[in-house]
């Protein structure tokens, strides 16, 4: 591999963009953050309310759900975006990465504790500059554990139905080097580009890779995925510094 002496904006291969969090930045949500990976900042906010989807009860399927949405606001690029509503629907990028989200979040709640709750998380990006995706799973399971701790405050639920962290970070191969956490400028132009997805506990909820009109060896592979677990375990350890200051 090889290993340049500054990417674009100085950072080393190995080394996470600035990672930022702030609460209650939506005070209407049960619990809500802004997540920033550097240029790429997204409003994550969960709402918990009463009740379960319709096919829940029809299927008498016992506890509750959490769903999850995730959109890009029309000035988040440098390009105006036209939003989905505009078109008609929504388009299938956004599609693939609201269930990314919802199944990453799922992975590590209890449905049953949450009890017959609904949790709706929604993601928006104010700005993008490369990992929304990956940003967006990392503030929301923040925005969802500041939402759950609400439901216990006020003893609506008797448990802490997520029995893990969720966090994210994107890996890829740009120039032949491996880099963590890929800007736009080195996304757009990466020959190979993974997401990662990982519990606190080090668990894989998923793995998304592709050569993008490239190839990968099975070494590359095992390479890219360590960095990640690298990347995933600073972000958990600024997940928990975060929620340290706020769970008491």
């Amino acid at each position: 591999m090889s290993n340049p002496a500054t990417r674009a904006d100085g950072r080393q291969p190995a080394q996470l963009r600035p990672i930022t969090f702030e609460a209650n930045i939506a005070p209407h949500a049960t619990g809500s953050v802004l997540v920033s990976f550097g240029r790429t900042r997204v409003i994550c906010a969960a709402t918990i309310e009463p009740g379960v989807p319709t096919w829940m009860k029809q299927q008498k399927i016992s506890g509750g759900w959490l769903t999850a949405e995730y959109s890009m606001l029309p000035y988040s690029t440098h390009e105006r975006k036209a939003r989905d509503i505009s078109r008609g629907k929504i388009d299938g990028r956004t599609v693939e990465i609201q269930r990314l989200i919802g199944r990453s979040l799922r992975a590590v709640l209890d449905l049953e504790k949450l009890g017959a709750n609904t949790l709706w998380v929604d993601c928006d990006v104010l700005q993008a500059d490369g990992g929304t995706r990956t940003a967006a799973i990392t503030g929301a399971w923040l925005a969802a554990r500041l939402a759950v701790q609400r439901l216990l405050d006020d003893k609506r639920i008797a448990e802490n139905p997520l029995a893990d962290s969720v966090a994210a970070v994107s890996v890829g191969v740009v120039g032949g080097a491996e880099l963590l956490d890929l800007a736009y400028v080195e996304d757009k132009d990466a020959e190979v580009d993974f997401n990662v997805v990982m519990t606190g506990r080090g668990q894989f909820v998923e793995v998304q890779g592709s050569g993008e009109e490239s190839t990968f060896s099975p070494t590359q592979l095992t390479s890219l995925v360590a960095l990640a677990q690298g990347g995933i375990r600073e972000v958990t350890a600024l997940q928990t510094a975060f929620l340290a200051k706020r769970l008491l």
